[in-house]
């Protein structure tokens, strides 16, 4: 065996990246991030007499930019460098199953689970994986992992498929792990115990310290993608090829970050901001609290104790007359204070992207100037918009590369315009390279379907299109039940016209 595949050598390579991300102190940031986005913004701060009040503008924001980015559905279109029918049928049919797969392992969902992890942790990532049923069945699975569980061989390069190897690590009970190498014929399974790796989130619960360190390696030996998993001590699966060409992560920075691998949060150079809202906050409270009631003064020598029940005697000594109480204010707290908050929030919101026309927080006396505005606070997000499309363009790169290598002869449900049928298709003898399939990934919301179906009726309307075999190809499928079928008819009729028309006229009989 390989040194470099041993256990030990392994584990060593885990811990060169954890130091890394020390390093740079990931661990801490999102730790902290998290904290702030989910509104623990007075963790650690010992003061049992101050109110703690938390005036979260950080999540608002990060809201605003998932949503802004998620607003339009991502759409998957696969087309053929060369457009045969053979070609475009195979690219139908993947598209059709990536979608399918997309749908089945709820993909969508995860992948707002992912922006959010981009934004508030600095990096968003996907992890693909099959699960076989028996044979060729099977199915593709999707897990979301944290950035801080997923290291890369060269930590100051981000392509992924660039990687010398990738590391995932998984946080599982021991006992679990010692009965899984146990029936994988690990030699030495009896050594898996419990590990305390306190640099993960939400793991200070682990009050009997049963979680186990896994590592999942991947690497590349002559193209091909191998894997094992294994603890510091033991394999609990050996190394094996798995048949992919592709690394199946995919991987996503918020903000990218020169010679790291990791990204730059959106949350992170913003905390002091929040900590100073939060403090000055308190302390106006605090004044509020305080000052803000009248101090009432009396003379001790002349009144004993003084009570403030409706209707009750207060004894004094001496003529009441001299006796009287008098009150005090102090100064109000200074307007400043609070006008110091709310620029704060509102600079610190502008410097993010996020202003008060983005986030709905003016009056709309003007409907065009407001979307104009929000429009143009919407284009800072543009270059993350970017990277989700990049980011789903690798997410279906890798699913191809699953389906070919995994799937095998099954059958698939297709439409083609005529309805639903059963297709059988071996994935595995798909020619991808030749094909050279386009991965097209971008907006597909209901409103940009219903205005490509109205520039089609205007255009054929007005004459501009004097086609319908045009015309009906550039209306989505959904909105014309049988399209297909309908071109087809079109075309057999132009066909058997043009026949007619170029067909020589009979001779005239003679006289």
């Amino acid at each position: 065996m390989n040194n470099r595949i041993a256990p030990g050598t392994i584990w060593e390579e885990y811990l060169r990246a954890d130091g890394y991300n020390r390093a740079i102190g990931l661990y801490d940031d999102v730790r902290k991030n998290e904290d702030f986005y989910i509104g623990d913004q007075w963790k650690g701060v010992h003061a049992p007499d101050l109110e703690k009040p938390v005036l979260n503008f950080l999540k608002r924001v990060v809201a605003y930019f998932i949503s802004t980015i998620v607003s339009d559905d991502v759409a998957v279109s696969l087309t053929p460098a060369r457009r045969t029918d053979d070609g475009a049928f195979t690219a139908d049919v993947l598209t059709g199953e990536i979608d399918r797969v997309i749908e089945h392992t709820k993909a969508k969902t995860l992948a707002r689970d992912m922006l959010r992890n981009c934004a508030v942790d600095g990096d968003g990532c996907f992890y693909f994986h099959f699960l076989p049923k028996g044979g060729a069945d099977g199915e593709i699975r999707l897990e979301n992992l944290d950035n801080t569980k997923v290291l890369f061989g060269n930590p100051y390069d981000k392509e992924v498929q660039d990687q010398p190897y990738l590391l995932l690590v998984c946080r599982r009970s021991a006992a679990e792990v010692r009965a899984e190498a146990r029936a994988n014929r690990s030699p030495d399974w009896e050594q898996i115990g419990p590990d305390t790796r306190s640099q993960y989130m939400n793991e200070d619960g682990d009050a009997e310290n049963d979680l186990c360190t896994e590592l999942i390696r991947l690497w590349k030996e002559n193209g091909a993608v191998h894997f094992c998993r294994t603890t510091r001590d033991c394999f609990v699966h050996a190394p094996a090829a798995t048949g992919l060409r592709l690394y199946p992560v995919a991987w996503m920075n918020w903000e990218p970050v020169k010679n790291s691998y990791h990204g730059r949060a959106s949350l992170t150079g913003l905390i002091p901001n929040q900590i100073f809202v939060n403090k000055l906050w308190a302390m106006a409270m605090e004044h509020q609290k305080r000052l803000a009631f009248p101090k009432l003064f009396y003379d001790m020598t002349k009144i004993r104790e003084w009570t403030n029940k409706v209707g009750q005697a207060i004894g004094v000594a001496g003529d009441p007359n001299t006796a009287v109480a008098s009150s005090f204010r102090a100064a109000d707290m200074s307007n400043q204070v609070l006008e110091l908050v709310e620029r704060t929030i509102s600079y610190s919101r502008d410097f993010l992207g996020a202003s008060d026309a983005a986030l709905g927080n003016v009056r709309p006396e003007n409907t065009s100037a407001i979307i104009a505005v929000q429009e143009a606070a919407s284009a800072p997000l543009e270059l993350q918009r970017l990277s989700y499309y990049q980011f789903w363009e690798d997410s279906v790169r890798i699913l191809l590369d699953l389906m070919r290598c995994r799937y095998g002869e099954r059958e698939i449900i297709f439409d083609a315009g005529n309805g639903p049928a059963a297709v059988f298709m071996d994935f595995g003898a798909v020619d991808y390279d030749g094909l050279g399939l386009k991965v097209d990934v971008g907006k597909a919301s209901y409103w940009s379907e219903l205005l490509q179906v109205q520039t089609a009726d205007n255009l054929f309307r007005s004459g501009v299109l004097t086609d319908a075999v045009s015309y009906l190809e550039s209306v989505p499928d959904k909105y014309i039940r049988n399209k297909n079928k309908l071109i087809a008819e079109i075309r057999e009729r132009q066909a058997a016209r043009e026949s007619a028309e170029s067909a020589p006229a009979a001779p005239e009989p003679a006289v």
